[in-house]
């Protein structure tokens, strides 16, 4: 049994947006949700930032939002009625029963890469309604669309969980460090402990290269190698020359990174370096690094204190602004006081530490597996491989569906 492939104007209704007036913004809840593209896709749905009293292209709930510019290819669901800018297109079956909304989303998710590779342009990539029309996707019959839906709503249900799970393990630190020391903002604003310049943390900041991705080149970590969760990120990192690398700005494992130059809501974001490999690693003159040698405190205490202080907004209030950038001075980081814990409250704070970091890892590598399974999934489903068994039981039925389903594609073409 061969499945048709149909075009996506022939299934589907599709709307792509259009922003309103600029004067009908608001971020005051007034209105519809605007959703202007990718930035606003959220783990679930669609992250709410801006409203708009005066939309022109809405979008139901239940409509699949297709990101149709920087990036290509990503899609959420619609939670509700919302207006659509130019970065997305809404796309909405004309047959729920026949062809199920949930089946074209898992669809989309399998064609991603394929769609990313149709952007054009040089400033960013995107597609127009011509191209989001011609898209073209495996038709099973219904009956077999739900069983291809059911068993990936399986699959994806276990990564839900597992980034519920990661959720709920990012808030432990936090809450361990107010439960043990109290509120870091408090504790700096009480101008108790020792500024980082009298203790023994020497402060170094990095180098700018212009030269990157150097083939056999040196890491050199920057802004985007620290995450939200004040944890190394390492999913891309830049190479520089390696005669670049000289002492002065050679990592050492717990070095603490601290961001000291990004825009205002980034600066401040902290977190310890502990290196992958055996390579060298160089970091940039957005980054600070702390090298703590002081009996008093550790690397993984000073580390959660100032990424805590970042979450709390502290740093933009002893920043320099430019139009796009802050900064925060090596000599304003020297001065920041440094509440001094008391020994045992160090100890069991810096091995919590090192044990959630621990924990993160394994979390890492579970959430890489549970998603190269479920590509695995997608690319068995709309190949038909995954289904084999189960559509060789249903032959008799799936025959007549797709007898249906060919007369209402053939209505359809006439129609249109």
């Amino acid at each position: 049994m061969t499945w048709p492939n149909v075009k996506l104007k022939d299934i589907a209704l599709i709307q792509m947006g259009q922003s309103p007036p600029g004067h009908t913004y608001n971020d005051r809840g007034e209105g519809l949700p605007f959703f202007q593209g990718k930035a606003d896709f959220g783990n679930k749905h669609p992250t709410v930032r801006m409203w708009c009293n005066s939309p022109n292209r809405i979008a139901d709930s239940g409509d699949i939002l297709l990101s149709v510019r920087a990036p290509v290819g990503p899609t959420n669901v619609a939670d509700q009625q919302c207006c659509i800018g130019r970065g997305l297109a809404a796309i909405r079956s004309l047959d729920p029963e026949d062809i199920l909304p949930d089946f074209i989303r898992y669809v989309f998710k399998w064609l991603e890469p394929e769609l990313s590779r149709k952007g054009q342009g040089s400033t960013f990539t995107a597609v127009n309604r011509k191209d989001v029309e011609n898209i073209k996707l495996p038709l099973p019959p219904a009956s077999e669309q739900r069983r291809i839906v059911e068993i990936l709503d399986q699959a994806d249900a276990l990564r839900k969980k597992r980034a519920e799970a990661d959720a709920k393990a990012t808030r432990i630190l936090p809450a361990l460090f107010y439960k043990m020391f109290g509120d870091p903002l408090a504790l700096v604003a009480s101008s108790e402990g020792v500024p980082l310049s009298e203790l023994d943390v020497d402060l170094q900041n990095g180098f700018a290269c212009g030269e990157k991705d150097v083939e056999d080149g040196v890491p050199h970590l920057r802004m985007n190698n620290i995450d939200d969760a004040g944890v190394l990120n390492l999913e891309l990192v830049r190479t520089v020359p390696v005669d670049r690398d000289t002492e002065r700005y050679r990592l050492k494992e717990k070095d603490v990174l601290f961001m000291g130059t990004n825009s205002e809501d980034k600066i401040g974001k902290t977190c310890l370096f502990m290196p992958p490999d055996e390579r060298a690693y160089l970091f940039s003159n957005h980054l600070i690094r702390l090298r703590v040698s002081d009996s008093r405190i550790t690397p993984e205490y000073v580390a959660g204190f100032l990424h805590l202080l970042w979450s709390k907004r502290f740093f933009p209030s002893i920043a320099k602004r430019w139009v796009n950038q802050s900064t925060v001075a090596q000599s304003s980081l020297a001065a920041l006081r440094i509440p001094l814990p008391g020994e045992r409250s160090l100890h069991m704070f810096t091995t919590a530490f090192q044990n959630l970091l621990s924990m993160r890892a394994q979390r890492v590598l579970a959430e890489e597996i549970l998603n190269q399974t479920f590509a695995v999934l997608l690319h068995r489903a709309f190949t038909g491989d995954l289904t084999t068994k189960w559509r060789e039981a249903h032959m008799k039925e799936l025959l007549q569906e797709m007898e249906h389903q060919a007369r209402q594609l053939n209505l359809r073409g006439h129609e249109a």
